[in-house]
C-alpha cells in the first residue's frame, strides 16, 4: 500500500533544504497551494484507478507555534507571526515548512514477514539535520498511530535521539526487495556516513544526511535479522553533487533495483549482498551509465525518484514526474528501459510541477507499506484513497486553500487560522482525532 502525503494549506516555497538543488533554487517564489494539493490528489487517484492500495497520510500543522513559543516569542497568535516575522523570519518560514508532504521521510516501515515479532513496525525519523524537518517527528507519529491504530498488526516506535549522530531520514534512505511482498524480503539500508568514525568517507560540501548508525538502529528496532538486511554507503560524491537522500540516485521494487552507476560507493559488493541474501530470487540489476544520463540530468529530473510499481504479477511501471519527459537524456533512457526485458514495461508521466519545484517527486511523496489481508482490514479505512474519498478531499481544498502564497502571507494570522481550520475539518473527514498541538490545548 502507497501511503502519500496530502500537502497541506500553506505550501510555499522557503528554500530551507541546504543540499536539494530544486529547493534552494526556487526559494521565496510564488506558491500555489491549492494546484499542490489537486496534483498530490490526482497522483493518488492515478494509483488507486491503477488498481493499487493508495492511502492519505495527513500533513503537519503550520505554522507550528509550539515551536515559536519554545524559542521565546510570546503573546497571541498574531503578536507571535509578527515578532517572528520582523526579528527571525527564517525561523517563521522553517515553522511554515511544507515539507511533511514528502512522506518517504516520514519514517521507516518493515512489515510482518521480517520481523521477529511478526508485526508491523514503524520508526518516524527524526529528521535532524535540517530544523525544518526535525520538528515534525512527534506528528509524524501521531498520524501514524492514528492511522495504523491496531496493536495486534502494529508497532510504533520513537524516533531515534535527536542528534547528528543518529541522522535519520526514514525510507527516503530505505527500500525493501522481496519475490512478493507477503514473504520475507531484504531491507536495504543506505547512508551517507559513519557518524562515530571521523575517518570514514563522507562528502564534504553537503551533508550526509542519514548515519549508518542510525540504520542500524532501526533495524534493531524492528527485529530484523542479519541474513535479511544490506546496508550501503551512498557514494559521497554524488551527495555532493546534490543527491541529498538515496532515492534521488535508486529506487525499488520486489526484485528491481533501479540505479546510477555513482551511486554507491561500493557497488559490486553491495549487489553480490543483495543478490545472496535474496537466495533463489533473481534480482533484476538495472544500472543507468553516466554516458546516458549524467548525475546533473538526474537530479534535475528526479529519475530516480521515480515510483515503481507493480500492475500485474510479472510487469511493473515507472511513474515519473514531467520533467523527465521534458529532459530529452532522461526520456530517452526511459524510452530505451522499456524494450531491454526487465519486469519495468512502461512508463507513465504525471504533473507534480508544484512539489518538484519544491525539492521532491514522486518517490518522496509516498511511503509503501506491505500488509497482508488482515492487517490492510486493520488500517484506518477513511484514510484510503477512493472515488468518494476523493471527490471529497478536493472539494475540503476547494473550500480552504488559497490559490497562492508569497513570503509575507507568512506573518497573516488569517493564513494561520485558515490552516487550522482546514486540518480540523480534515482530522474528521480521515478519522484521525486530535493529532495536532492546537486540537490539545
Amino acid at each position: 500500500m502507497n501511503f502519500d502525503g496530502l500537502v497541506g494549506p500553506t505550501h510555499n516555497y522557503a528554500g530551507l533544504s541546504f543540499g536539494n538543488v530544486a529547493s534552494f533554487s526556487n526559494a521565496k517564489g510564488i506558491s500555489h497551494p491549492k494546484a499542490a494539493a489537486k496534483q498530490g490528489l490526482l497522483k493518488m487517484k492515478t494509483l488507486h484507478d491503477l488498481g493499487l492500495a493508495q492511502g492519505i497520510l495527513a500533513p503537519q500543522a503550520r505554522p507550528d507555534l509550539a515551536v515559536l513559543k519554545r524559542l521565546g516569542f510570546t503573546g497571541s497568535n498574531a503578536q507571535i507571526l509578527n515578532q517572528a516575522a520582523k526579528s527571525a523570519p527564517a525561523i517563521l518560514a522553517a515553522c511554515y515548512s511544507a515539507s511533511s508532504m514528502w512522506t518517504a521521510n516520514a519514517a521507516t516501515v518493515s512489515p510482518s514477514a521480517d520481523t521477529l515479532n511478526g508485526l508491523v513496525h514503524f520508526t518516524p525519523a527524526n529528521l535532524t539535520n535540517k530544523f525544518h524537518r526535525s520538528i515534525e517527528p512527534s506528528v509524524t507519529g501521531n498520524i501514524l498511530r492514528a492511522t495504523f491504530a491496531s496493536e495486534q498488526h502494529f508497532m510504533h516506535h520513537n524516533h531515534l535521539p535527536e542528534n547528528d549522530h543518529f541522522g535519520d531520514e526514514g525510507a527516503a534512505n530505505h527500500t525493501r526487495f522481496c519475490a512478493d511482498y507477503g514473504q520475507t524480503g531484504v531491507e536495504f539500508f543506505v547512508y551517507g556516513k559513519t557518524a562515530f568514525d571521523i575517518s570514514a568517507p563522507a562528502p564534504k560540501k553537503f551533508p550526509a544526511r542519514q548515519t549508518l548508525e542510525a540504520s542500524q538502529a532501526v533495524a534493531r528496532l524492528h527485529g530484523l535479522q542479519p541474513e535479511h538486511t544490506v546496508f550501503a554507503l551512498q557514494n559521497p560524491a554524488v551527495i555532493d553533487q546534490g543527491v541529498f537522500h538515496n532515492d534521488v540516485i535508486s529506487v525499488g521494487n520486489r526484485n528491481v533495483l533501479f540505479y546510477h552507476e555513482q551511486a554507491f560507493a561500493d557497488t559490486e559488493r553491495v549487489l553480490n549482498e543483495i543478490q545472496s541474501k535474496m537466495g533463489t530470487t533473481q534480482m533484476y540489476f538495472i544500472c543507468v551509465p553516466t554516458a546516458e544520463v549524467s548525475i546533473s540530468d538526474a537530479v534535475k529530473s528526479y529519475l530516480f525518484n521515480t515510483q515503481i510499481v507493480s500492475i500485474n504479477p510479472n510487469d511493473m511501471a515507472i511513474i515519473a514526474p514531467m520533467e523527465c519527459y521534458n529532459t530529452p537524456a532522461v526520456k530517452a533512457y526511459l524510452n530505451k528501459l522499456v524494450t531491454l526485458g526487465t519486469p519495468i514495461k512502461e512508463v507513465r508521466y504525471i504533473d507534480v510541477k508544484e512539489s518538484m519545484q519544491n525539492g521532491g517527486g514522486p518517490a518522496c511523496l509516498r511511503l509503501r507499506v506491505a500488509l497482508t489481508p488482515a492487517e490492510y482490514a486493520a488500517v484506518n479505512a477513511e484514510t484510503k484513497m477512493s472515488d468518494a474519498k476523493f471527490t471529497q478531499l478536493n472539494t475540503w481544498v476547494d473550500k480552504h486553500y488559497r490559490d497562492e502564497i508569497v513570503a509575507a502571507d507568512l506573518a497573516d494570522i488569517y493564513l494561520l487560522n485558515e490552516s487550522y481550520a482546514a486540518l480540523d475539518e480534515l482530522t474528521q473527514i480521515l478519522d484521525l482525532g486530535s493529532i495536532y498541538p492546537f486540537q490539545q490545548v
